[in-house]
């Protein structure tokens, strides 16, 4: 089914690592009857190996092209939801391809939060386990995520919670 021009075609869920976007987009699928996409599930199958490999050997600009090609990829899409890394949107092309193709909304999680959820420090490549750096990721990063016009607290919320939240912003936006 062809969404009219103009119209968001996907559903693209961004915001800082730890804050939902998988686990919710997951959700939010199921309830649209949609595909699911993570953008980093493409990257390691385009590169043929997992994110952190991949920032070890190749640095992060190799994978900020890498990202860019997947979400570019993913901006042609229709009637799926995305979740993006939490560093997508940083890059201005990403971010304008999925703002003109899609309904984008940001998942907010406080730090304490994303804290507690992030205990596989060893697959998140910029944390690995060091408080300070994250802070100052998060710090750097919440001007993009607070500039999205359509965000949703997860902080006390169930990722069923957040999901009807998203699904209600769809419909709100696209009906």
């Amino acid at each position: 089914m062809m969404t009219e021009p103009g119209a968001p075609r996907i559903l693209v869920l961004a915001g800082f690592m730890g804050a939902g976007k998988t686990t919710v987009g997951r959700i939010v699928a199921a309830r649209l009857g949609w595909p699911f996409v993570d953008t980093d599930d493409w990257i390691e199958r385009d590169a043929g190996q997992p994110v952190t490999a991949i920032f070890a050997q190749q640095g992060e600009a190799a994978f900020r092209r890498l990202e860019r090609n997947a979400c570019a990829r993913a901006a042609q899409l229709e009637r799926h939801v995305i979740a993006t890394g939490g560093g997508a949107l940083l890059d201005p092309e990403t971010r304008t391809a999925f703002q003109a193709s899609g309904l984008v909304i940001g998942l907010r999680a406080e730090l304490e939060t994303i804290l507690r959820r992030i205990d596989d420090a060893g697959q998140r490549p910029l944390f690995g386990g060091d408080r300070a750096r994250l802070e100052a990721l998060f710090a750097a990063r919440a001007p993009i995520y607070a500039g999205l016009p359509h965000q949703v607290e997860t902080d006390g919320q169930t990722p069923e919670a957040v999901a009807e939240e998203v699904v209600r912003l769809w419909h709100r936006h696209t009906s």
